[in-house]
Formats: structure tokens, sequence, C-alpha cells
């Protein structure tokens, strides 16, 4: 089956599981569906699906624990859904790997223009890059550097020295964006409307949930590259504003 036609839809809640396949269907996805976490991880290895919606307020295994444990063995899109409105939960789900996080109630129409808008972005993710991808005699043509630090955007590959960078959909493309804006500072907008497909004018409100997902996203950048923000090789912080890659 062809993996960009496939989503998988885990909730314990009946009916809200046959809403949102539903709601898949209808965007032209082949669904399979779980009632548990268990059984949502399994069917992902089994699917391969390019989308995966997943409920936080599940028995046995919570959805946090289930986004980890599919994210270390697949780049599906991740929706988590709950009806956990705290801004913590929605950093701990975008922590947990997921690429978006959407509260309880929720209006169908939402959830599937928030996932069309994910599926604007790159659909390619390497969790675990090869070496000899990123070093083999291939010339330089697209590849940016700094202090070490190599990003292949079309390739999708991250490497630090030699060695691979394992990173989300979200840390990839916000890494790739500072690195492409030189010393221009990226800011924080900037970056939440990019992870969303949208372009930033400049006039758009940035909320608070917003803001702290992208600080989220670039502490574990950071935690990754090795580096701490207040002596920053990579990353540098402006403070109120955004970032920008560090003077060489």
């Amino acid at each position: 089956m062809d993996r960009a036609r496939v989503a998988v839809v885990i909730e314990d809640d009946p009916d809200i599981r046959s809403l949102l396949a539903d709601v898949l269907e209808q965007a032209g996805f082949a669904v399979h569906t779980a009632g548990t976490g268990l059984d949502g991880v399994r069917l992902v290895s089994e699917v391969d699906p390019l989308v995966t919606t997943l409920d936080v307020n599940m028995p046995g295994m919570d959805g946090f624990e289930t986004a980890r444990r599919i994210r270390a063995a697949s780049s599906t899109y991740i929706v988590m859904l709950s009806a956990r409105t705290e801004e913590i939960d929605a950093l701990q789900g975008l922590d947990a790997g997921a690429d978006d996080y959407v509260t309880k109630p929720f209006r169908p129409r939402e959830v599937r223009a928030r996932i069309e808008a994910m599926l604007r972005r790159p659909s390619a993710h390497a969790l675990a890059p090869p070496v000899a991808a990123a070093t083999g005699a291939d010339d330089d043509a697209g590849w940016i550097r700094h202090g070490g630090l190599r990003l292949h955007p079309g390739m999708r590959i991250a490497m630090l020295g030699d060695a691979p960078l394992d990173l989300t959909r979200s840390e990839f493309d916000i890494l790739a964006a500072i690195l492409s804006a030189g010393r221009r500072v990226v800011g924080k907008g900037e970056l939440a409307l990019m992870l969303r497909g949208e372009q930033w004018t400049g006039a758009e409100f940035l909320s608070e949930s917003d803001a702290r997902a992208i600080e989220v996203h670039v502490a574990n950048l950071r935690r990754k590259l090795g580096e701490s923000p207040s002596e920053p090789r990579w990353i540098e912080t402006v403070r109120g504003v955004g970032y920008r890659i560090t003077a060489r």
C-alpha cells in the first residue's frame, strides 16, 4: 500500500476513534485504528503510516509514552489529541516527539486542516541517517556548514563532525531555518508558522503556547548538539526575539 495514503488512529474512545477515521478517510487516507497505546505502536510498525493521531489519556500506556516508542522507530507525522488544556501538557507532547498537539473538544475541519498543513512540509525524515550518505564523494552542493555542523535540507541529513544527528522533523526544520538565515535573527513566530507550513509576514500573533513550543524544540536541539545556552557554539538566543547562528 502507498505509504502516502495510510494513516493510523490510536484512541480508546470508540466514538472519537470513528470520527477521526472518517476525517482521514475523507482526506483520502486508508485508515487503521487501535484502542490502546501498545496496539497502536504495533500497528504503526506494521503499516508504516504517513500520519498518526494519538490520544493522550489512554488506559495502560499513555499517549506520551506511546509517542516516544513510535518516534524511536518511525518518521510518521504524529498529531496528539487531548482534553488536557494546560500548556505543560502540550509541551510534554512535543517533547515526546509529536508534530502537533490539538485539544479536545476539536472540530473535524480543524484536525484535517492541521494535518494538511503538516503535509506541506517535507515528508522525508532520517531517524538515523547513515554516515556514508553524508560523507561520500558528492560535492558540497546543497550543504549548509557552520562550526563543524553540516546540514543538507534536500537529503534531510544533519551531521556534527562525522556523527549523524538523530533529529525529529520539527528539530531538523528549525535547525535548517536558523542555519539558512546566517546571522539574521529568526523569530519564534516565524519558526512556529514555518512548522505549520505557513508563511510569516510579521503581522501574525504569536501565542505563549507557540513560543514555548519553539523553546522546547530549541532546547532539545541544544541537548542533542551538546551545547549550553549560556555558552552556545551554534545557536544563539536573541532575548525576546528568536535565534540566530553564532558568529564564526
